[in-house]
């Protein structure tokens, strides 16, 4: 396929395909599996419900004050472009480092490899144990064979042109949310009838964290912030990558209204889309379980089998058939967020490589005017990803990594305002300066909490090292950059 460097990115997508972008991305297999490790943190269905509330609160907050810097800079690479503006390009280096390295690579991997953990239910060859090569702590599986080829096919139709990744992007996020809403109504229905919802909530706030073996200690205090520090770390990452649609600035109609207004509706949309599926999980389940129960209602959301609350949930409803409509479902909805995440992340090694602090061959975009060798550089590199590490560290990694940007980037909007108070701004950040500066507060409690915790703290460190690394990288690119001229 033939390169040009004169290709232009081509403007066409609306205010609806940059939406589906938004909640498409950030709904993929997380609204299904973790709730049972957070019911075992908090172990409450109020603290539960509140932890999926705080996240949602987060996360629009969060994306309101993006709506600032998005009207401001439309152009390609979003996030990146807004760190470079407000702090200069070591700390827009050091993002746009640890985006390649782990934010969206490592994101898009373990979404594969949850693409791949739910088609197993129907091919079981995809489990893990299938083993066909082990080199040292890495092993070649079926399922990681099968996983990298999905991560090949959406980069392969990613270079076909925008157009096709918006399709698979439309049809996948629409089928999924229909899905969902489905499955919402079918629960909170049942709940009604069976007054599981209203036994859950007789003991609504009793905090206590329940072990693997199914010890239980109670929480208060500062237990409690920690605990729900922890929880968050699944629902975050749920709720990540709403972010993605500003890297693809440069191909939307009117970007300077339709990115903020995606960014709001798309979060908007998939809080309320979490609270509910909660709320249907406890309308059929019980929060509290043990480890050995006789079946899904003694197990209850705590100890569902493999996490699959989703599932277990369902099967009080369908019996037999509802593992494989849950697989079903979420195999849509992790390959719908995968294609999203493809589509966005090359945007942002496109605009990093056109100044120099990206390989060379990421700043030309094919004759499908998409950035085809950032897309293939990206897949690469995910794809090693899904050899390395299980889903959970992954999680962690990638997780850590967005909170630390996000603050630094809401952060640029106060630096910005200082710096150039006069800069025109279509769309200013709701509830300046408060609502920023609480994200901010929020966000870096949650980030020490992680820091701290025996259960987190080492691949949270490490989420940091990989950052830290960025520094000395980016100094070799420049002095490189400056000896090749």
């Amino acid at each position: 396929m033939s390169e040009s460097k004169s290709t232009q990115f081509k403007q066409s997508l609306g205010l609806l395909d940059a939406t589906m972008l938004v909640s498409g991305a950030m709904i993929g297999s997380g609204i299904f599996i973790v709730s049972a490790d957070m019911a075992r943190n908090v172990g409450s269905p109020g603290w539960l419900l509140l932890t999926w509330l705080l996240t949602g609160i987060v996360t629009i907050a969060a994306a309101l004050s993006y709506g600032e810097l998005a009207g401001m800079m439309p152009k390609a690479g979003g996030q990146y472009i807004y760190i470079q503006r407000a702090f200069g390009p070591l700390t827009s280096f050091v993002y746009g480092w640890t985006v390649f390295m782990v934010i969206q690579t490592g994101t898009i991997a373990a979404v594969a490899v949850a693409f791949t953990k739910y088609s197993a239910v129907f091919f079981p060859i995809l489990n893990p144990e299938n083993v066909l090569l082990a080199l040292g702590s890495v092993k070649i599986s079926v399922g990681s064979l099968y996983a990298i080829s999905s991560i090949i096919l959406l980069t392969y139709i990613n270079t076909l042109g925008i157009q096709s990744g918006k399709i698979i992007q439309n049809v996948f996020t629409i089928a999924k949310l229909i899905a969902l809403f489905g499955l919402i109504a079918i629960g909170i229905g049942y709940g009604f009838k069976s007054g599981m919802l209203s036994h859950n909530f007789e003991d609504a706030w009793s905090a206590s964290k329940t072990t693997s073996q199914g010890g239980v200690s109670a929480l208060g205090g500062v237990a409690l912030l920690m605990a729900l520090g922890v929880s968050m770390i699944g629902s975050l990452f749920s709720s990540d990558a709403w972010n993605n649609v500003t890297f693809i600035a440069g191909e939307i109609k009117n970007p300077r209204k339709n990115i903020p207004r995606s960014l709001f509706f798309g979060t908007l949309i998939v809080t309320i889309i979490y609270l509910l599926a909660n709320i249907a999980y406890l309308s059929i389940l019980p929060l509290k379980g043990i480890p050995d129960g006789a079946d899904v209602l003694a197990k209850g959301i705590q100890f569902a089998d493999y996490d699959r609350v989703a599932t277990a949930a369902m099967s009080v409803i369908f019996s037999d058939a509802a593992a494989g409509i849950m697989a079903a479902l979420i195999m849509v909805s992790t390959f719908g967020c995968n294609n999203g995440l493809i589509l966005a992340g090359a945007r942002l090694y496109y605009a990093m490589a056109q100044d120099g602090l990206f390989l060379k061959q990421a700043s030309t975009l094919n004759a499908n005017a998409v950035p085809a060798k950032a897309l293939w550089l990206q897949c690469l590199w995910a794809s090693l990803l899904c050899l390395s590490g299980t889903y959970g560290e992954l999680l962690n990694y990638c997780t850590f990594g967005s909170l630390i940007f996000y603050m630094v980037t809401i952060g640029g909007i106060f630096v910005l305002r200082k710096k150039e108070p006069n800069a025109e701004r279509p769309y200013k950040a709701f509830g300046f300066p408060v609502v920023p500066a609480l994200y901010i507060a929020v966000t870096l409690s949650i980030c020490l909490i992680l820091l701290i915790d025996e259960k987190t703290r080492f691949d949270t460190g490490m989420g940091l090292l990989i950052a830290a690394v960025g520094i000395p990288v980016y100094y070799f690119t420049k002095k490189r950059a400056a000896v090749s001229e």
